[in-house]
């Protein structure tokens, strides 16, 4: 299957669409801000839409600039697991943590703020990145009757790829949408992020029907 058409029980999760992920922005995925356009013609075609939006406090432990002689994109082990160190980036209150103003989505109905945690990391929409801290998504979609999650925006590799991934763990089908995507690409990161979601069972598709 190649297509997909959206139906009533599918939700749409806009991950991560800010300015610091797009070109010029601290944290910039090559053609980010590519994706708002082909969200913008996508959204309306959902009718339970959840925008996710990174919201880090300044001193992130997953920034670089918060462990001495580190730099961006290493790893190191953290008391929760491998953390990849990142620029400063989604600083809360400050523009690059901003949504793109060009992202037309007026029939989200939720906006979920991740990363707040200043100890822990959170790439999913779900769950942080120490596997337990529970954003509340899950249950809240299912009390909508949502059943199939479709996932788009920024990064395919990241935060796009573990939300789909958690998205089947809490018992949803769940779809990437590639065409709305764009990825860092770190160290080969988008094919293996690519060959993990495949295994665990979730769709990818070019675009929608």
């Amino acid at each position: 299957m190649t297509t997909i058409t959206p139906a009533a029980g599918d939700a749409l999760i806009v991950v991560d669409v800010q300015y610091c992920f797009c070109p010029g922005g601290e944290l910039a995925v090559p053609d980010g801000d590519a994706v708002v356009p082909v969200i913008n013609a996508i959204a309306p075609r959902f009718g339970t839409v959840v925008a996710t939006q990174d919201w880090h406090p300044a001193g992130h432990i997953s920034f670089a600039s918060s462990h001495a002689g580190r730099q961006p994109f290493e790893s190191i082990t953290l008391p929760y697991g491998e953390q990849v160190l990142w620029p400063d980036h989604a600083v809360q209150g400050t523009r690059g943590a901003q949504l793109h103003d060009a992202l037309d989505v007026p029939n989200a109905r939720l906006i979920l703020r991740k990363g707040m945690n200043p100890r822990v990391d959170s790439y999913s929409a779900f769950l942080e990145a120490d596997r337990r801290s529970d954003t509340g998504l899950a249950a809240w979609l299912k009390s909508q009757g949502v059943t199939r999650v479709f996932c788009v925006g920024l990064a395919f590799d990241f935060c796009v790829a573990w939300t789909a991934l958690d998205a089947r763990a809490a018992g949803f089908e769940a779809v990437v949408i590639e065409g709305a995507c764009r990825a860092i690409d770190a160290n080969g990161s988008a094919d293996a992020a690519r060959a993990q979601m495949l295994a665990a069972g979730v769709t990818l598709i070019p675009m929608l029907d």
